[in-house]
């Protein structure tokens, strides 16, 4: 179990209530797939990745952006049970995405970006570790069922 200050818990719920979730997932899991080019494997039946600008405006890029903050949303709601939240995605990405467990900190580096770019000023070195904590809580927990 993972041991949370006030300030950290204030500041993730504080983070993902302010965002943009739509934006923030689809240029996170666009980041992820342009800097990263090898994550695009996993995202075969999504058309069009040739180059940054079709990755942009991909629709389904845009939707599994959405989808993926929406996971991170629900894991700001469980942030003391974030492994048990994240059993079944475990499960999903080990046995039958066959997802490198990796990947999922390439896009929480993507996330942290984004959402830097976003909070501007705002994101102090304090938010900044805030939030790379609750990710790598995230990431240990998607890549449980790989243990």
């Amino acid at each position: 179990m993972v041991a949370w200050t006030d300030f950290e818990r204030s500041t993730i719920h504080d983070i993902f209530s302010k965002v943009d979730v739509a934006s923030v997932g689809h240029q996170a899991l666009t980041r992820c797939l342009v800097v990263y080019p090898w994550t695009q494997r996993y995202f075969s039946k999504f058309g069009n990745l040739y180059n940054a600008a079709a990755i942009a405006g991909n629709p389904k890029v845009a939707a599994h952006g959405l989808v993926v903050v929406g996971a991170l949303e629900k894991a700001v709601k469980n942030m003391d049970n974030i492994k048990g939240t994240f059993t079944e995605l475990s499960v999903l990405h080990s046995e039958k995405l066959h997802v490198d467990p990796d990947n999922f900190r390439l896009l929480a580096d993507c996330i942290t970006v984004v959402i830097a770019s976003v909070m501007g000023a705002s994101f102090t070195a304090e938010v900044q570790a805030a939030l790379q904590k609750f990710l790598a809580v995230v990431v240990s927990a998607l890549g449980k069922q790989y243990h």
